[in-house]
């Protein structure tokens, strides 16, 4: 039997500035290994939230095994993932999904 990682990525996964080696980045975050410097922004657990950000050692909890995070963007710095989320949102308001990020994410994946 095969493992699931530990999250799932966005098609068109959103960077920080400051984040290198991004094939690295994503494949310590599928596989549960820790960094220090990164946060992630990710689709909310509960029904009132659509984003949340969190740091990536969150990740290595078993909950995620089973029930992996799905990832929208990798920043370096908790200012860097709230940059990601002003500019989801600017997109999704330019695009008229106007407070819907998700359907405007979810709109973006299905057309690609």
């Amino acid at each position: 039997m095969r493992k699931r990682g530990f999250c799932r990525f966005y098609k068109n996964l959103y960077w920080g500035d400051s984040v290198k080696k991004h094939s690295q980045v994503k494949w310590k975050l599928y596989h549960g290994s820790g960094q220090f410097t990164i946060y992630i922004v990710k689709r909310a657990e509960s029904d009132g939230d659509q984003l949340d950000i969190i740091h990536c050692a969150f990740l290595q909890q078993p909950y995620y095994r089973s029930n992996p995070a799905y990832i929208y963007g990798i920043a370096g710095s908790h200012d860097e993932a709230l940059d990601i989320v002003l500019k989801i949102t600017q997109e999704a308001l330019e695009a008229g999904y106007e407070g819907r990020l998700l359907d405007y994410l979810d709109s973006l994946d299905k057309n690609n």
